[in-house]
């Protein structure tokens, strides 16, 4: 089981947060645009700093207000039940809450906010929230706030800005207020920072999908390159939302970037969540620190096209069960790596630049057909484009198992679900793209249908013209092993017209004389006023 905070019970599951109706209060109401409110309200103060130096220092406050509103809920309880109770760490640990030494709780740096040295008082209040738990938050935590580079009216004003978040909300609604404040931000930070922030962000939608399809009800859950941890935390929300326990899913995952591996921790600490997440900056191909376990469910964005990722190390890996990936593209490693670590009924999601769908190069092809062969590729997804912060490369995904045969589907062995999303999804601004949640639901229910699921309702399967084809490994085969769904599931339907074609003919011949009249009598008008024109020069 992953690591988490302590609990009265070890093996239980941590409780549910209940998910409520947003409240009518003025400043905590978490109806569609609070968070974006909040957010612009926040970029407005960071002034002249950069949008990726400015993401810790706005998310660690959040965190820390999170936390402590936890943390001061529950000793208000106490204070009522046990006053000597209130001060001992363990009944708070007990309840999966973080202990918060005095100086380190939200009131006291609220009470101090326009102080000036606003900046030290949260650097200790974080090195005291971490000595206080070190098991979980040791080395998580942003303690630069003291930093001259900083200032300490512009902090001032974002503790203000922070305090307002679920104020006049119940304890229960103003944390989830807080989670989904911390969420959108994590995105708006992503969308600020360009290319930077697809490394540590992957957009809410295609997550969604990756989650709807695979359906983690129960068992391992992994993602070797978790970035900020977004895919765990739709994880959990798809298991409470389903009406499952949260504590049937076991979190585990690996990052080698320090710095978004600490966003991840603070991510799934905001929501409660316990995990196994390591890190080291070897990354998951040198170290893999997980190396002996198999995944029930395996969710995955690695980096595209990755080009300086090989070793001499890895030469004779055992992961390599395809083929030795291509020094110059780790896209075949990270499917592989995937692969291996997928347990006998294990299903993956990944998340990959198109070109990992057809590419011949250096052996890339070659290893393809082996996995079609071996029957591994279970469903393959092409996205619209415009979807990423980081890229402007079309995206697809990958849906891969080790067995096509599992209790409560159909045999869908020598079968390949083909899907060809890239119609749809809607612009949300000039450049960015996101998946509805109808789309979703339209790409998830054509994916169960076919796997015929006993859950699946009524939803009976039917390949769709320009949209879905069940091929076989032999129509595969005679595509050479391409997996581009534009290959297999062919073109839309036309609607059919009823009217005759000499109807619609004399119809467009009528209109277009018109035009043609109306042209003619636009011209003289303007031949009459070019004359006037002229004469009125003259004269």
């Amino acid at each position: 089981m992953p690591r988490g905070r302590p609990r009265k019970n070890p093996d239980a599951a941590p409780a549910p947060k209940k998910t409520t109706k947003a409240s009518k209060a003025k400043t905590a109401s978490a109806t569609l645009g609070f968070e974006q409110q909040m957010f612009l309200a926040a970029d407005k103060l960071r002034k002249n700093l950069e949008p990726s130096d400015y993401k810790h220092v706005a998310l660690g406050l959040i965190f820390l207000r999170y936390i402590s509103t936890a943390f001061e809920a529950r000793h208000a309880e106490l204070m009522l039940d046990d006053p000597a109770a209130a001060e001992d760490p363990d009944e708070y640990l007990a309840e999966n809450i973080f202990w918060v030494p005095e100086t380190a709780r939200w009131s006291h740096l609220r009470d101090n906010a326009r102080s000036s040295g606003i900046g030290k008082l949260i650097d200790d209040a974080m090195l005291a929230i971490e000595k206080a738990n070190p098991e979980q938050l040791k080395g998580v935590l942003p303690k630069d706030y003291g930093r001259p580079a900083l200032d300490s009216v512009m902090l001032g004003e974002l503790i203000d800005l922070i305090s307002d978040i679920g104020m006049g909300d119940t304890d229960d609604k103003a944390r989830d207020v807080l989670g989904r404040v911390y969420e959108y931000f994590l995105g708006g930070f992503a969308g600020a920072e360009g290319k930077r922030g697809g490394e540590f962000y992957t957009p809410s939608s295609v997550v969604r999908t990756l989650v709807s399809m695979l359906e983690p009800y129960k068992g391992r859950v992994y993602d070797p390159c978790c970035g900020s941890g977004g895919m765990f935390v739709q994880s959990e929300r798809f298991v409470e939302t389903h009406g499952g326990k949260l504590g049937d899913i076991a979190i585990y995952g690996q990052e080698s970037n320090h710095t978004t591996w600490r966003l991840a921790r603070m991510n799934l600490a905001v929501r409660g969540i316990g995990a196994d997440i390591r890190w080291n900056n070897e990354g998951s191909f040198l170290r893999d620190e997980l190396k002996d376990l198999r995944f029930d469910y395996i969710l995955a964005n690695p980096p595209f096209n990755v080009s300086d990722w090989w070793n001499a190390s890895l030469e004779e890996d055992p992961r390599w069960q395809y083929g030795k990936p291509p020094a110059g593209n780790a896209n075949y490693a990270w499917l592989q790596h995937i692969l291996w670590h997928l347990a006998p009924d294990g299903t993956a999601g990944v998340v990959l630049a198109n070109g990992s769908m057809s590419s011949n190069q250096n052996s890339e092809g070659e290893i393809r057909r082996r996995m079609v062969e071996a029957d591994v590729v279970d469903c393959m997804v092409a996205l619209p484009g415009q979807l990423f912060y980081s890229t402007q490369i079309p995206a697809c995904l990958w849906f891969l198992t080790r067995t096509k045969k599992q209790k409560g589907w159909r045999d869908r062995r020598g079968e390949i679900l083909f899907i060809d999303a890239r119609k749809l999804g809607k612009l949300i601004d000039r450049t960015r793209r996101e998946l509805t949640d109808e789309d979703v639901a339209r790409i998830a229910d054509t994916y169960h249908a076919w796997r015929g699921e006993k859950d699946a309702g009524t939803y009976t399967y039917e390949d769709s013209p320009g949209f879905c084809k069940s091929a076989t490994l032999d129509e595969v085969e005679q595509h050479g092993f391409v997996l581009t769904p534009g290959r297999y599931v062919g073109a839309e339907e036309a609607e059919e017209d009823s009217v005759p074609f000499t109807e619609r003919f004399a119809a467009l011949e009528k209109t277009l004389k018109e035009q043609f009249a109306q042209g003619e009598e636009l011209n003289t008008k303007i031949t009459a006023s070019l004359k006037l024109i002229v004469q009125k020069e003259s004269a």
